[in-house]
């Protein structure tokens, strides 16, 4: 059973990996790429919680549906913040500075719940922060619109919408996988929705129809589906480790097919942000 899990784990990560290339491919702004993406959603995992009895069951309460709209916000603007990273820069180093997001979920611990960090935490911090600044290439010739123009904005705001998705989340204790999401991108349809400009679906090809189905569909529908039905079945070292096959695939897709190549010093930032990351993934228990 659980190996099965984990090949529907592994499935459900290389899929969302390859998020990236599709995204390129859609034709849409990141809005509107966003919003057709919580509609199927919503309409997937909506039949998924149907089908399987689950909504029979759910215990409602007002705080955790609170929380979980507030935690919705915070996905849908990660996914939108992603999208135009996307737009702005290689897939490869929008989804590195994106993996931010566990050293912020530290750091914003710290601040928010009063989590202590250690020497080794402040360390993890100090080496993605010299991953990031060798990642973007910023020099001392690097103008301010330069630095905004490169798409890093848009990532960092992406791993910090993503880390607060997290943090927040933990709060949430009542609500099944199937209905958090639901609540979550039904709101992302609510608070979308005055922003789009659907002129931007006139004209698109049989082409780009098929990569904006494919990211509502497949890398939302069927992805977040696979993820779920096998999260509760393997153990959290498992996950932390299955999920660095989500950057993997995605870094692979660009330098394979799209033909991105990293520069010496970017190769070096990727390391130092990853290695950062796997600290917050692996970090020994305290002794007591």
């Amino acid at each position: 059973m659980k190996s099965a899990a984990m090949m529907k784990m592994i499935l459900a990560m290389s899929i969302f990996g390859s998020i990236g290339f599709f995204t390129v491919k859609t034709g849409v702004p990141a809005s509107e790429l966003v919003f057709v993406r919580c509609i199927c959603a919503t309409l997937f995992l909506g039949l998924c919680w149907f089908v399987t009895g689950q909504h029979k069951v759910e215990v409602w309460r007002k705080k955790d549906v609170l929380v979980t709209m507030l935690c919705g916000v915070f996905l849908v603007l990660n996914w939108v913040f992603l999208f135009k990273a996307f737009e702005e820069m290689s897939i490869t180093i929008a989804i590195s500075i994106y993996h931010l997001a566990p050293i912020l979920v530290l750091i914003f611990g710290s601040i928010f719940l009063k989590e202590k960090m250690n020497v080794w935490s402040l360390l993890a911090v100090f080496v993605c922060f010299l991953g990031s600044v060798l990642i973007i290439g910023i020099t001392g010739q690097t103008s301010f619109s330069d630095f905004v123009s490169s798409g890093f904005i848009w990532a960092l705001l992406a791993a910090i919408c993503y880390a607060m998705t997290m943090i927040i989340g933990k709060g949430i204790q009542g609500l099944s996988a199937y209905a958090m999401t639901f609540v979550q991108t039904s709101v992302g349809i609510v608070i979308l929705l005055p922003f789009m400009d659907f002129n931007v679906f006139h004209h698109l090809s049989s082409t780009n129809w098929l990569f904006i189905l494919g990211t509502g569909l497949i890398h939302t529908g069927i992805v977040y589906y696979l993820f779920f039905d096998s999260l509760r079945q393997l153990s959290t070292p498992v996950i932390s480790a299955l999920v660095f096959v989500d950057p993997a695939v995605a870094i692979l897709l660009d330098t394979i097919i799209i033909g991105f190549r990293p520069s010496t010093l970017q190769v070096i930032g990727m390391i130092l942000i990853f290695s950062g990351m796997l600290y917050t993934l692996v970090k020994p228990k305290k002794v007591t």
